[in-house]
């Protein structure tokens, strides 16, 4: 996720198993009581909670005015939900660490992202717009186009995960090394950090789904594309000095550019 951008994982990729984990359990849990306060808000008129709609308001939620921002909001908290469960999943089950350990500056930092993000997307919904008993006819068609981009950038990110996790596994799906290789198959074959761009892609679904104009998220967006971009291209540097016959076409974040 974004919030192992201060970490490569490929410059020591390991057994970081339990404190990415805990990133994912602290989004899981809070982003899903955020999750559960904005449903019971717009579809059953229920009131945040009076510190919850304090903190609202020093983001600066009292600014916005209808159109499609609450329907947005709830998608796209939606989308944040369920990819912090697949990528605690992931970590749990599919991703192969290494015994390493992280800063713990970094993993503040991982642990109050997720707190942030998540109360960036409620702080997106209108004030005026939490009584949403009309909030599906807020639909347009740039909530699927965002659903879409979501879903299929959630499943190659997936697919990469499960091709790097293979790596270090033999045919029975048991560890048997933590050495590094050369991954291929998806879009491995165009950059070495695919996993990378997917989450990118991932946060621009977001903002698409916001409907392409919300300043705020955009920020989000750039901020996660420097620092994926960034951590893509350490990992890149660590492929081509370790291994001499690696694929020369290959770029490092970015297909055909980058």
């Amino acid at each position: 996720g974004a919030s192992e951008i201060m970490f490569n994982p490929l410059l020591a990729p390991g057994c970081l198993l339990l404190y990415f984990s805990h990133f994912y359990i602290i989004s899981v849990l809070w982003n899903g009581f955020l999750l559960w306060c904005l449903s019971q808000s717009l579809f059953l008129g229920a009131p945040f909670p009076s510190w919850l709609h304090g903190l609202l308001r020093i983001l600066g939620a009292a600014q916005f005015q209808g159109g499609e921002l609450a329907l947005s909001a709830f998608l796209v908290l939606v989308f944040l939900w369920l990819h912090s469960l697949r990528r605690l999943f992931e970590c749990l089950y599919v991703s192969v660490f290494s015994n390493v350990m992280i800063h713990v500056v970094q993993y503040c930092f991982g642990l109050v992202y997720y707190v942030l993000v998540g109360l960036t997307v409620l702080s997106q919904v209108p004030m005026d717009g939490r009584n949403g008993k009309n909030v599906l006819m807020q639909a347009r068609w740039f909530h699927i186009l965002g659903m879409m981009m979501f879903i299929w950038s959630s499943a190659h990110q997936y697919k990469c995960h499960v091709i790097l996790g293979n790596l270090r596994k033999n045919k029975a799906g048991v560890v048997i090394h933590c050495n590094h290789r050369i991954p291929f198959g998806d879009w491995f074959e165009y950059v070495s950090s695919p996993n990378y761009l997917a989450e990118l892609m991932i946060y621009v679904s977001m903002a698409v789904t916001f409907g392409f104009h919300n300043f705020t998220w955009w920020l989000v967006v750039t901020n996660v594309f420097f620092s994926q971009a960034l951590s893509a291209f350490l990992s890149h540097q660590f492929y081509k000095s370790k291994f001499v016959s690696y694929p020369k076409h290959r770029k490092a974040f970015l297909p055909f550019l980058f």
